[in-house]
């Protein structure tokens, strides 16, 4: 079972980090990669738990020393990326990796890994409740949550790119849908 990644990706808003918990508190033997990223921390956010925060320059640096296994400049002077040295960390303990990325990431993440990763593509019912559940959450400026729904409109044209594509619409489904899938695939 060690040395398979399960990859959540999906729009701002849709659900994901609520789903990746679920699936955390239901599998000890799997483990929530850190992504790196070189955004400021939003609210609560503390370095080492829900990222590693990186000064831009540092984050260069370690992209010309190929550092990651995946990275993208999100918007501009704002990068996310995944350190090899993360996966290398949790495959150490012989757990199966979890991701929790944004949607190019997890295209990367799946053509890294292949058949040793499944990808599941989470989408809210619609850019209009999409939109709703960012301004609920009051993480973000108005504008940068427009800045968030016209990049989930562009992400949601990747759901092909995916081995699963689950609709977040009603929560307890969601739930039992990723359970089912997760469950699947750990038991190849």
């Amino acid at each position: 079972m060690s040395n398979k990644v399960v990859i959540f990706s999906a729009p701002s808003g849709s659900g994901k980090s609520t789903i990746v918990q679920h699936i955390l508190g239901l599998h000890p033997e799997m483990e929530f990669s850190i992504s790196a990223t070189s955004r400021a921390p939003r609210g609560t956010e503390q370095d080492g738990v829900e990222y590693y925060f990186l000064p831009v320059d540092e984050f260069r640096r370690l992209i010309g020393e190929d550092a990651f296994v995946e990275y993208e400049q999100v918007y501009a002077g704002r990068y996310y990326g995944t350190l090899k040295s993360e996966v290398e960390r949790i495959w150490a303990k012989g757990h199966v990796i979890i991701f929790d990325v944004d949607v190019k990431g997890g295209v990367n993440l799946k053509k890294y890994f292949g058949d040793a990763a499944l990808s599941v593509f989470i989408k809210a019912p619609s850019v209009e409740v999409l939109r709703a559940r960012l301004i609920a959450r009051k993480t973000d400026s108005p504008e940068a949550i427009e800045e968030r729904v016209s990049k989930a409109a562009e992400e949601m044209t990747y759901e092909d790119k995916f081995d699963y594509v689950l609709v977040n619409d009603d929560l307890a489904t969601a739930f039992a849908d990723a359970e089912k899938v997760v469950d699947e695939f750990l038991a190849e």
